[in-house]
């Protein structure tokens, strides 16, 4: 597949569907009354760009292969020219242990890494506690 830069892959902004399914993601981890504070969070999150292998990283996660459902069908989206929203993630604390959560997105970062392992990703990033960033 042809290579792409990130401002012709990737939405301004997160679609509606992708913040229901971070909540459903994040409730599984946290309390509902804590999911719902940092979707709320994410929402009001700016666009911001990181890369791949570091969100892999910090994270904790591995690239899913090129063959996973998910990651094909962000392929083919690429590659017929359609945008992927931004990913939503949740910064953890290294000096508590806690990873960065990948709230919804992970087959769509896993899809730009085969596009461009160099390109970055388009996400919002909202901290466990405190403000935005």
């Amino acid at each position: 597949m042809k290579k792409k830069k990130i401002e012709k892959i990737w939405l301004p902004a997160p679609l509606e569907d992708d913040y229901r399914a971070a909540h459903d993601y994040l409730s599984l981890i946290f309390p509902e009354r804590e999911a719902e504070k940092l979707v709320r969070k994410l929402r009001k999150a700016p666009t911001i760009e990181r890369q791949a292998k570091d969100i892999l990283r910090a994270s904790q996660t591995h690239l899913l292969d090129k063959d996973n459902p998910a990651v094909v069908h962000q392929l083919k989206k690429i590659k017929k020219g359609h945008k992927m929203s931004p990913v939503l993630l949740v910064k953890g604390d290294g000096g508590r242990g806690i990873t960065l959560s990948i709230a919804d997105g992970h087959h769509r970062i896993c899809a730009s890494w085969y596009c461009d392992e160099k390109a970055p990703i388009a996400c919002c990033l909202v901290p466990l506690g405190g403000k935005s960033r």
